[in-house]
């Protein structure tokens, strides 16, 4: 083989996996569920009738979604010719989060159990946030609990805008997430809290999985994969390009390291600096 491609439909799915009840996805199946709606008429908007996706189901799209779940997606030609190999899987590492996946693409699939921050309320360790406060000169911070962004922007921001507290929020999984106006607050001084609570938490023993734009995390001593996440907040709460995660250095041999080593050209995204910090190309 010349040459070949990874590209990954982020949270795309076709038919939930066999533990997926431990992350409430029973049911799940991205693409089942788009083309069920769009055959419904209920994604007339824009665009009208069944999915269409010609192109991917010539690549093996439907028939690797009938592999997974036993059914073509609704809509979808389940007789088009396919030109393209095709299969459906499932993740062998035990988390639901950006690091698992991307690494195990990579060759290094994660076998351990991440940490959680279980509380709801007084989610973080008291003396991680004391030492944030005082390495990162704090006046306080806002938050320390179970929440989704939307809501705690809404609940927080004006608070966090006013007094210069820092909101800390975690969600239904293993990340400690850092949320802050990049005006008010300052995207360099941000930054420079979310390099601290990365070594904070690293040095504290905490695994942590950084999950889409807005994360870090920790709990539990174990070899540790710390991320920090940010979430700026614009008036208008959308993420914006400044938006970065934290996470600590994988060492292990990967796909893209077997191919420096025989200098075959090679190219990534700037995603693949942020889920592999100091690997990437």
């Amino acid at each position: 083989m010349k040459r070949a491609f990874i590209m990954v439909l982020d949270s795309f799915g076709i038919g939930a996996t066999e533990d997926a009840e431990r992350f409430g996805d029973v049911g799940a199946d991205t693409l089942g569920h788009i083309a069920e709606a769009c055959a419904k008429g209920e994604a007339d908007n824009g665009r009208k009738g069944p999915l269409n996706l010609p192109n991917l189901t010539r690549l093996g799209l439907a028939k690797a979604h009938e592999g997974s779940t036993g059914f073509i997606p609704a809509g979808m030609d389940g007789n088009a010719e396919v030109i393209g190999a095709y299969a459906w899987a499932h993740e062998m590492s035990s988390g639901k989060d950006t690091p698992s996946g991307h690494w195990e693409i990579a060759g290094v699939p994660v076998l351990f159990e991440w940490g959680y921050f279980s509380d709801h309320e007084n989610s973080f360790p008291q003396e991680l946030l004391d030492k944030l406060v005082e390495r990162a000169n704090l006046p306080g911070y806002l938050g320390n609990c179970h929440s989704s962004g939307t809501v705690i922007l809404d609940q927080l921001g004006e608070e966090h805008m006013k007094t210069g507290k820092p909101i800390f929020y975690t969600s239904a999984d293993s990340v400690f997430q850092i949320a802050c106006h990049e005006e008010t607050f300052g995207l360099d001084k941000l930054y420079e809290l979310c390099e601290i609570a990365r070594e904070e938490l690293t040095n504290g023993g905490y695994t942590s999985v950084v999950l889409s734009l807005v994360r870090l995390s920790a709990t539990k001593p174990v070899t540790s994969s710390v991320p920090v996440t940010v979430t700026t907040w614009p008036l208008n709460r959308q993420h914006r390009p400044c938006c970065r995660n934290w996470l600590m250095k994988n060492t292990a041999r990967w796909f893209l390291s077997v191919k420096l080593q025989t200098s075959t050209p090679t190219a990534v995204s700037p995603k693949s600096e942020s889920d592999w910090p100091g690997r990437a190309v």
